[in-house]
């Protein structure tokens, strides 16, 4: 799938993200992005299984955590990068719109991924994306990406019950042209 550069997405519950460029490479790829976070926003604890990803403040005060440690937090001028496989969260910890600018490398299907989550988090209300595109993106993209707040009884009993009936009723279809998920780091 083929974006155009730049281009904003919005989850309509205080985050907004602006794909700058990919820059293309035989290792998947680098997507530079700029952050704007209103206060109290940020994603929920979430994995990455094959991107490192970087965030340098530009304004604000962004607070951050890796699952097991105390939160930590950075201002202006100041970068928190979370590694491949770190299971983490940022929000804005200020008062002030959280601006900041980063990259994650390789892409491969973040791009992707968020744009379908935002738009699905948008369409209901702001508050998190709908049951069915959570279990269709999360049981497609598997290998890439993973909610770690969503239980996990969930993630293994509700969501393939909801995929199912979903995929019955042609919920699927808006998914149409996604790109396949990556299989293995490299792959």
């Amino acid at each position: 799938m083929k974006f155009n550069y730049p281009h904003t997405i919005d989850n309509g519950g205080g985050e907004e993200i602006t794909f700058v460029q990919f820059i293309n490479d035989d290792k998947g790829g680098k997507l530079e992005v700029h952050n704007r976070v209103q206060p109290g926003s940020g994603p929920p604890m979430h994995v990455h299984f094959l991107q490192d990803e970087s965030l340098t403040v530009v304004s604000g005060k962004i607070g951050a955590q890796i699952a097991g440690q105390a939160p930590f937090f950075a201002g202006p001028g100041e970068t928190v990068t979370f590694k491949r496989g770190e299971v983490h969260r940022f929000w804005n910890a200020g008062e002030d719109v959280l601006i900041c600018k980063g990259w994650a490398t390789p892409a491969y299907n973040l791009e992707y991924f968020l744009t379908e989550i935002y738009r699905s988090v948008k369409s209901n209300g702001g508050h998190r994306p709908s049951a069915f595109d959570s279990a269709y993106l999360l049981s497609k993209y598997k290998t890439e990406f993973d909610m770690n707040e969503i239980p996990t009884i969930v993630k293994k009993v509700v969501f393939p019950v909801v995929r199912f009936f979903g995929i019955l009723a042609g919920k699927h279809k808006k998914f149409e042209g996604a790109p396949p998920a990556v299989k293995e780091i490299g792959g």
